[in-house]
């Protein structure tokens, strides 16, 4: 599944004037609209949540519900949600469906590496149909980057998936085994080990090319970059922050990721976070929560700022409710105990 904390928003594939007429005044029209998506917003946010509780035939309904309110249109990145929902219910012909509505559609999906690798799809891949679904994916990924340097595009997709595949696997080994487990300890090694191999591939890249664009490595080639660099050592991160902000300035970089890059150097140097990107887990209760924010008052305002969402739409991911008196609680007994 695609989580809005972990990866690209893609954009509306509808337009308010491609609805039915409305048999209103046209000055009611456009709040009809706003209705409309106020209903998606709502349906959507229910569906998330039911599957994050693992509820996922009543999610894949709620997805369903959100798409109908706007007459069978959806966000890439909701339908794509929407089909990891239909494929954990086991019902392959709906996943199949808004699968191949992405591919079809526009933009025509061409994630050929998260695709391959998302778990929630397993069921779908003894399915003939599913051949067909990545060779698609294949065609639209090739259409896409066919102005691209394709060796240093392939070169990120190897990055990508050996960054994210291990990953995905944390939660599932978590909950098997325990989040203190020899199996967990292992599984991060494990990881640690691909993350320092993949940050000489990307630190090569860097300090030979700079901080490139989608226009020459793609979206995805892109994020990488900056996955490799978030999941470095704190030294690095602030090696190359300076690169990245440069490039966000040029528009080779997002702000809604050099925000993320941002909040973890500060909290690495002992300082408060800046967006509410960074989530810590109490190490004795296995609670999560916000790590230290600077003025969480006005948080929401300095996400917009860079493309970020709500805070508290954002830690609903993590089954938390935002209380900015909690947060300040918590902060102060937090940095209370550094002192001591």
């Amino acid at each position: 599944m695609k989580k809005a904390f972990f990866l690209l928003l893609i954009g509306l594939v509808f337009s308010c004037t491609s609805q039915k007429a409305i048999p209103k005044k046209a000055q009611d029209e456009k709040e009809v609209v706003v209705e409309d998506m106020a209903k998606y917003r709502e349906f959507i946010k229910q569906a998330d949540q039911l599957y994050e509780t693992k509820e996922y035939p009543k999610s894949a309904k709620m997805y369903q519900n959100g798409f109908d309110a706007i007459g069978g249109k959806a966000f890439p990145n909701d339908r794509y949600n929407a089909a990891c929902s239909y494929a954990l219910a086991n019902d392959k012909k709906n996943a199949f469906y808004h699968l191949f509505r992405l591919t079809d559609g526009k933009p025509k999906y061409s994630n050929l590496a998260h695709i391959t690798t998302d778990t929630d799809l397993n069921s779908l891949h003894s399915d003939k149909q599913w051949e067909k679904l990545i060779a698609t994916v294949k065609a639209n990924k090739t259409f896409k980057e066919k102005d691209l340097d394709k060796p240093l595009v392939a070169t990120l997709d190897e990055i990508y998936v050996e960054d994210q595949t291990y990953r995905r696997q944390i939660g599932e080994i978590e909950k098997k085994y325990g989040r203190k487990s020899d199996e967990m300890k292992a599984h991060w090694k494990l990881i640690n080990e691909k993350d320092s191999i993949n940050l000489i591939k990307v630190r090569k890249i860097l300090d030979e090319r700079g901080w490139l664009g989608s226009k020459i490595i793609g979206a995805q080639g892109n994020t990488t970059l900056f996955l490799v660099i978030q999941h470095s050592d704190l030294e690095t991160q602030l090696k190359y922050l300076p690169m990245m902000r440069e490039a966000v300035k040029k528009g080779d970089a997002r702000g809604s990721s050099l925000a993320l890059l941002e909040d973890r150097t500060a909290l690495g140097q002992g300082k408060r976070q800046i967006y509410g990107s960074q989530i810590s887990v109490d190490q004795e209760t296995g609670e999560h929560y916000v790590s230290p924010l600077i003025d969480p008052e006005n948080v929401d305002k300095r996400r917009a700022d860079v493309g970020l969402g709500k805070l508290a739409d954002y830690v609903s991911h993590w089954d938390m409710t935002w209380d900015v008196k909690k947060h300040k609680e918590r902060t102060a007994k937090i940095e209370a105990k550094k002192k001591k």
